[in-house]
């Protein structure tokens, strides 16, 4: 498969099903997901990393504070950062691509930080 760099909102919804279906099979991250509905779920993270990478308006949400009711624990971090590492690396090669992974260690280290902060792991 020849690959391009993230374009378009089609790319990052590919990006996140991808990404999303797999992680869910992680058993050690699954859990923090189970009562999430995916697909109630998809616009806004599309939304979200159409905001971060094509500079696209219309997202405005706290995604930390949209995320505090999970149970999240200290080793989530690397799986998740493993995972959509590899989501973006089999899909895509590029500068956004690049600028993907980068937010994605920065939103993960901002989130690990702050639930440390609180106490919470």
């Amino acid at each position: 498969m020849t690959k391009h760099d993230i374009r378009n909102k089609e790319d990052i919804e590919l990006m996140m099903r991808t990404f999303y279906g797999s992680l869910l099979t992680n058993e050690t991250i699954n859990p923090v997901f189970a009562h999430t509905d995916f697909e109630a779920h998809m616009p806004h993270m599309i939304a979200f990393w159409s905001f971060v990478l094509l500079d696209e308006e219309g997202y405005k949400t706290n995604v930390f504070e949209k995320h505090l009711h999970l149970d999240i624990k200290q080793e989530h971090f690397a799986i998740w950062l493993h995972h959509f590492m590899k989501t973006v690396d089999d899909l895509f090669e590029g500068e956004k691509a690049d600028l993907a992974k980068q937010r994605a260690q920065t939103i993960a280290y901002t989130f690990e930080m702050k639930l440390k902060q609180m106490g919470r792991i």
